[in-house]
C-alpha cells in the first residue's frame, strides 16, 4: 500500500484545525501572576502601607475615590499643623518619593498601574486642595468631584500620560496632570463669577 507524502502546512489547512492566531506575550516575568493587594499584602512591607494609602486602597469598591477621601480627610487634620511651605515640602516630597513607593508596590503586585496604589491619588488632591485654600467646604467637595472626573476619565492629555508612562513616575504623572485640569477649572469657574 502507497501512503502520500505529508502535505506539510498545505495539509494541516486541509479537513485539519484551522489555524490559530498567534498569542501576545504575556509581559509579566516567567512565573508572575498578579497578586491581590490585602491587609497582609500591605503590612508586609511599610512603603506597602504608604502606596496603598494606610488601607484605603484596599477598598473593594472605588478605591481611587477613597484614596482620594482619605487625602481629603488627612489634608484637613494636618492643616492645624502644616504651614503652607511645609504643605510644599511634603507635597515635592511625596511625588519624589512616590515615584519609588508606587513603583515597587506595582512590581511586587506584578500590575502596571494597580488601582489600590492610590498614593498618587493623595498627593495629587492635596496639592489641589493646598492650591484652592481658604475655600469652603462647598468648595473642597467641587475640587474633590472635578478631580475625581478627571481622574477617572482621563481625557486628553491625560489618558495619553496613562497609557504611555510607565512604572512609578507614570504611576503618579497622570494624577499630577488631574489635579493641573482641576486647578485649571475651578480657575476659570473663578474668574467667570
Amino acid at each position: 500500500m502507497q501512503t502520500d507524502p505529508p502535505l506539510g502546512a498545505a495539509g494541516k489547512l486541509i479537513g485539519g484545525e484551522p489555524p490559530r492566531a498567534p498569542q501576545a506575550p504575556d509581559p509579566r516575568p516567567p512565573g508572575r501572576q498578579p497578586r491581590r493587594a490585602t491587609a497582609r499584602f500591605m503590612l508586609s512591607h511599610p512603603l506597602h502601607l504608604v502606596s496603598l494609602g494606610f488601607g484605603s486602597g484596599l477598598s473593594p469598591v472605588a478605591p481611587g475615590t477613597i484614596g482620594t477621601l482619605f487625602a481629603w480627610a488627612s489634608f484637613a487634620v494636618l492643616s492645624r499643623y502644616l504651614t503652607v511651605i511645609e504643605w510644599g515640602l511634603l507635597i515635592v516630597a511625596g511625588f519624589i518619593g512616590g515615584i519609588a513607593i508606587c513603583g515597587f508596590t506595582a512590581k511586587r503586585l506584578g500590575i502596571d498601574d494597580p488601582s489600590p496604589v492610590v498614593w498618587d491619588e493623595i498627593i495629587a488632591f492635596w496639592l489641589v486642595l493646598l492650591m484652592v485654600t481658604p475655600v469652603t467646604l462647598t468648595g473642597q467637595f467641587w475640587a474633590f468631584i472635578v478631580f475625581r472626573f478627571f481622574d477617572m476619565v482621563k481625557p486628553p492629555p491625560i489618558g495619553y500620560f496613562d497609557r504611555r508612562l510607565k512604572g512609578g513616575f507614570g504611576i503618579m504623572f497622570d494624577d499630577l496632570v488631574a489635579a493641573f485640569f482641576t486647578l485649571l477649572v475651578i480657575a476659570l469657574w473663578r474668574m467667570s463669577v
